[in-house]
């Protein structure tokens, strides 16, 4: 739980890094402003969403210091705290928390009104060094050999990949059906080229480096997730040509619409980068990886279609066997393994049946408008199954259940579920208004495909536990996906149909790749 929280924290401290250095850059060379300019209502808005971020920052990096030093504390007492606070990590996350303060009330304060080029120079500064100095707490930091270099590469990584993903967060906030919107892009276009350019540039240099062999790309649980954050980038570089290409047209309003909703899709898939890049730290790079390796033969024989299984083993021989998915992977019992499969195979017909019956909509068949309320039936089939010593099927009771975080967790997801299920159905037969109500349906989907990328793979070293999970990868940008081109569908009906084909063919996808889930 602590993993995956450290995980999500720093996600957050990519994105508010971002918001912050991007809105500097972006007020600077796309806006215009700087020394002795009134800063107009534009400029305001920008600048307080950079003291948003950097304060978003500041607050996640406490966070993440009080969770390292919680179970520090848990696990050695309470004489860890004293080493604790001497630690290079512990003082580079109150330099960062220093930074993030000192940016935010730097930009409020230049929203106020004209300041010299000393207050611009020191926001950019300042700006710079909270996102350089999240290489202080990387892995480059943890390296004995080519630490300067590493250092050098991860600080131009993450200083690029802030401008980039900060400007486009800053240009759909200023973004409008405006003479004004075509130029704004056109600047912005020119910094993001060169920040794609160095980002991609220090991003090969450090998988070089952290990967070590093209194997280890599919081998290990880094090297998965370097291959899914560049699908993931591959897709968002290619919504950036698109979006280059529409800026250097005759502006018109409908360009101008289509131009910000593909912006919309560009920004939300780079914000899922960033969570992939978080994801990156609770891992060991690939490099290091050499004892209890998955082979590519292992990995392959994952994605490996097999008859699923449809037949459960009895709740009560795997009470009296197991204390359920108590244990770590490798103590996993057979009977652990096939009551996981039976979940995730009969999931995957759930999925499945949601994929085709949304084609069947689209294509015309008019009861296959109901498809949403799947979204209830799997919610009830998760809440049985996927907690088995708990009410209804194990001793322990529904609401003493609720005691364990985990559990918690598990009935508010279905809980989400459900209701989320029940408003695209309200969509789908005119209950409700597809505005707002029909973005729900998108937001979940790529919410929970983000999730998946960000779940903490704290042990997943291990080969058992890595073959276990390597499934997740695709599903996660699969989820991604479709979440979006539903986005996409809803905001720009007159795109064409290929956004409306594309989620449903991604949810067929996901639920083929349930359905022949299997833990050897």
């Amino acid at each position: 739980m602590a993993g995956f929280v450290d995980v999500l924290l720093r996600g957050l401290m990519l994105v508010g890094g971002a918001v912050a250095l991007g809105g500097v850059v972006f007020v600077l060379a796309v806006l215009g402003a700087g020394p002795g300019t009134k800063p107009d209502p534009t400029v305001v808005r920008s600048l307080r969403l950079v003291a948003a971020g950097a304060a978003t920052v500041a607050v996640a990096q406490l966070a993440m210091g009080g969770v390292a030093l919680a179970s520090l504390l848990q696990d050695f007492g309470a004489s860890a705290g004293a080493p604790f606070a001497r630690t290079t990590f512990a003082l580079a996350m109150l330099a960062r928390v220093a930074l993030g303060a000192t940016t935010a009330i730097l930009a409020l304060t230049l929203a106020r009104g004209p300041k010299d080029r000393v207050a611009w120079l020191v926001l950019t500064a300042s700006g710079g060094l909270l996102v350089a100095s999240s290489a202080s707490i990387s892995h480059a930091m943890a390296r004995l050999d080519h630490r300067a270099l590493l250092l050098i590469l991860d600080a131009a990584h993450q200083l690029a990949a802030a401008i980039w993903v900060g400007g486009l967060i800053h240009l759909l906030a200023t973004m409008s059906p405006s003479p004004s919107t075509p130029g704004l892009a056109r600047r912005f276009s020119t910094v993001a080229l060169a920040s794609v350019v160095t980002l991609v540039t220090a991003g090969i240099a450090l998988s070089l480096m952290y990967v070590g062999d093209a194997g280890a790309l599919l081998e290990t649980a880094y090297g998965v997730m370097v291959s899914t954050k560049a699908v993931l980038l591959v897709a968002v570089l290619g919504l950036g040509v698109a979006n280059f290409r529409l800026v250097r047209r005759a502006a018109t309003p409908d360009a101008d619409v289509r131009l910000t909703r593909f912006v919309e899709v560009e920004m939300g898939l780079a914000v899922t980068v960033l969570f992939a890049a978080a994801s990156l730290t609770s891992l060991p790079p690939a490099a290091d990886v050499r004892a209890d390796r998955a082979t590519l033969a292992e990995v392959a024989a994952r994605f490996t279609a097999l008859p699923p299984r449809l037949a459960s083993p009895a709740i009560g021989d795997l009470l009296q066997q197991t204390n359920p998915l108590a244990g770590g992977p490798e103590t996993r019992l057979q009977i652990e393994r096939e009551w996981s499969e039976f979940n995730h195979h009969w999931a995957g017909l759930f999925v499945l049946a949601m994929g085709l019956g949304a084609i069947a909509h689209r294509a015309g068949l008019r009861i296959a408008r109901h498809w949403p309320l799947l979204l209830v039936g799997l919610a009830l089939f998760l809440f049985v199954r996927n907690d088995p010593e708990v009410w209804p099927l194990g001793p322990i009771g529904f609401w003493a259940s609720l005691a364990q975080p985990e559990i918690l967790q598990h009935r508010m997801f279905m809980t989400l579920v459900a209701v989320f299920g029940v408003f695209e159905w309200m969509v789908r037969v005119g209950g409700i208004a597809p505005r707002p109500w029909g973005y729900v349906f998108p937001v979940i989907c790529t919410v929970g495909g983000g999730l998946l990328l960000t779940h903490s793979h704290a042990v997943f070293n291990q080969k058992e536990a890595f073959l276990m999970e390597v499934t997740h990868a695709p599903i996660g940008v699969l989820g991604a996906f479709a979440g979006w081109a539903r986005w996409l569908e809803l905001r720009l009906p007159e795109a064409g149909p290929l956004a409306g084909r594309l989620w449903p063919a991604c949810l067929t996808a996901v639920g083929i790749l349930l359905i022949f889930y299997g833990e050897g």
